[in-house]
């Protein structure tokens, strides 16, 4: 939930700045904009929300998203916070792989505040598809009440128009007495809609004017953008930047509109457009349904500035086009230089893609009463995937102390301990648990999964080459942007169950060319029980908020003969009884029951 919030909140800081830079560029280069030009910029606007749905992983752009992340501090700060509280003990210590050695990380505010601003967004939202669901309703009871224009000077007219602008589709002509202005909508069926007594209250020639503008409108596809702005202000309904941008986009549109029709006319014709205009200010253009349908009235304060600028329209030079693109372009540039910021934030980097055919998808629930989870089984022999719940499977979230099987295998890698020389010294800070108030080595390390340890070599690591490790074994979302200490913990790094399969099968087929002699001595410290007919290997990890533990995590893998066999399960529990150990203890009993182990 609070992730879904930060997400909006970045979105709409980085929107807010786009529509300053849209103005900035306005203002700055107010003479050297078209008409026209000074409409379509505001299309850029919709570039980061619709950059949410561009597949951004496809184009590797993982480290990059990563550094931003960074730089915007975006779970940094949590993590800071999690640190300070990171001495609350949550369990009672055991002293083997199976249980759990965990702390609680706190979060400074309380879920149900996140809960009540969702709320308010989600209500706001929904008041505002209200609005655009009674702006149709009111188009569609105009179209049911309005009747054809069947004078044939009048609908050949509109074909003349039609032929002057360029449009070759049907557009239907209605008259209808509900409006006082004329409007146009409908993106695949054309519509304008006249008020009742436009006939006799206007001449052909200005309903000729009439006609050119609102056949503007289609060609320039304002009903489509027009749907588009609907969009944004219902996402950014609070926002009051936003509604600054959408009013001045409407005034804009309304202006490269008319700059339209008067590159077809010459000055007389120019000067009866404008009176033509005059004739629909401050017609009630303020319903409802001009949300939707743009037409040719507005607000007196509208229709002046419209006028003014008729009075000064000189066209569009060569010039004036040419500095307009050039302006445009590199506004363009700049805005898709900051559309990362938007993919970081909309990226849907929490959850994992799986699309291995050889799956098959089964029903354990009854091994998991109580707690959501999904398990994971992945049999070597016959390269298939045995799945319960396909959503949970690809969902990452924190993998705990699950990583440490990894954060083991970093330092062994980059030579900050060795298989020979692993023991590091207890600095004599008390600990939560008294295991972890002594010296260790790589073995009671893993055993008692004593944090102290991997954040020493996690630090001995440094940032850059521990980031360099996680990309090479695609290690989740692979994002080290939290603090160094706790990034594992309910924090940044996040990792799907099924990635943990793959990792671990990869782990031990060597994918990544790591030295064989140091993942045989990290798989001989996760060592869990030998038996006559075969060996369990694994490492629990328990995910704890506010002394809740809300995510249980075992993963492993089993030696059975020749066979290999390669699991991972994660339960969830908002109450607080989401344990490793109870994870572990569920999968023990699915394994046995496969007759695994």
């Amino acid at each position: 939930m609070d992730t879904i919030l930060l997400r909006v909140l970045l979105s709409t800081i980085v929107v807010s700045l786009l529509i300053f830079m849209i103005l900035l560029i306005k203002r700055l280069f107010h003479k050297h904009l078209t008409v026209k030009a000074h409409y379509q910029i505001w299309y850029f606007l919709f570039i980061p929300i619709l950059a949410a749905f561009v597949p951004w992983k496809d184009f590797h752009l993982g480290k990059g998203t990563q550094y931003l992340k960074s730089l915007l501090f975006f779970q940094k700060d949590t993590a800071s916070k999690n640190e300070k509280n990171v001495l609350n003990v949550s369990q009672a210590s055991n002293t083997d792989l199976m249980h759990d050695f965990t702390v609680s990380v706190n979060k400074s505010t309380p879920d149900f505040v996140y809960h009540i601003i969702f709320t308010i967004w989600v209500i706001g939202m929904i008041l505002f598809i209200g609005l655009v669901i009674y702006s149709a309703y009111q188009i569609y009871q105009m179209k049911k009440s309005a009747t054809p224009v069947k004078n044939q000077r009048i609908n050949e007219l509109l074909e003349l128009c039609k032929e002057s602008v360029g449009i070759k589709r049907k557009v239907k002509l209605r008259e209808n007495a509900l409006i006082t202005s004329p409007i146009t909508f409908g993106i695949f069926q054309p519509y304008i809609f006249l008020p009742r007594k436009t006939r006799e209250a206007l001449s052909l020639n200005e309903l000729k004017y009439v006609f050119l503008h609102e056949l503007h409108h289609h060609k320039n596809k304002d009903v489509f953008v027009n749907y588009v702005m609907l969009i944004v202000q219902i996402i950014y309904w609070f926002n009051p930047f936003m509604w600054v941008a959408l009013k001045r986009m409407r005034i804009d549109r309304e202006l490269a509109c008319d700059a339209s029709v008067l590159n077809l006319l010459d000055e007389s014709g120019c000067i009866e457009y404008g009176h033509t205009i005059i004739r629909f200010a401050d017609k009630k253009y303020d319903r409802t349904y001009a949300q939707i349908a743009p037409g040719m009235g507005g607000t007196q304060k509208q229709i002046k500035q419209r006028i003014q600028r008729i009075a000064a329209f000189s066209g569009d030079s060569p010039l004036l086009k040419w500095k307009s693109k050039v302006i445009c372009v590199v506004s363009g540039i700049f805005v898709l230089a900051i559309t990362p910021i938007t993919t970081v934030i909309a990226s849907s980097d929490d959850m994992y893609h799986f699309s291995e055919k050889n799956t098959i998808y089964e029903d354990l629930s009854s091994y998991f009463h109580g707690y959501n989870g999904s398990f994971v089984l992945y049999d070597d022999a016959k390269g298939q995937y045995q799945i319960y719940n396909r959503d949970m499977s690809e969902q990452r979230v924190s993998p705990n102390s699950t990583y440490k099987i990894f954060s083991a295998l970093f330092a062994l890698e980059s030579s900050v301990i060795s298989t020979n020389n692993n023991e590091q010294a207890w600095d004599g800070n008390v600990q939560p648990y008294q295991e972890w108030n002594q010296d260790q080595n790589l073995s009671t390390a893993l055993s008692h999964s004593v944090n102290w340890y991997f954040q020493n070599t996690d630090r001995e690591i440094g940032r850059k080459h521990l980031q360099d490790y996680f990309h090479k074994v695609k290690y989740g979302n692979e994002d080290l942007s939290g603090n160094l200490d706790t990034y594992w913990m309910e924090s940044s790094l996040k990792i799907s169950p099924i990635e943990q399969v793959q990792l671990l099968h990869a782990l031990e087929e060597n994918k990544f060319g790591f030295k064989e002699e140091n993942i045989q001595a990290v798989k001989q410290a996760i060592l869990i029980d030998k038996q006559k007919n075969g060996q369990l290997f694994g490492k629990t990890g328990t995910g704890t908020i506010n002394g809740k533990n809300v995510n249980g995590w075992f993963i492993g893998f089993v030696y059975k003969g020749e066979h290999r066999y390669y699991f991972a399960i994660n339960i969830q529990d908002k109450d607080g009884h989401a344990k490793g150990s109870k994870a572990a203890e569920i999968a023990k009993q699915i394994l046995h029951d496969k007759r695994i182990y």
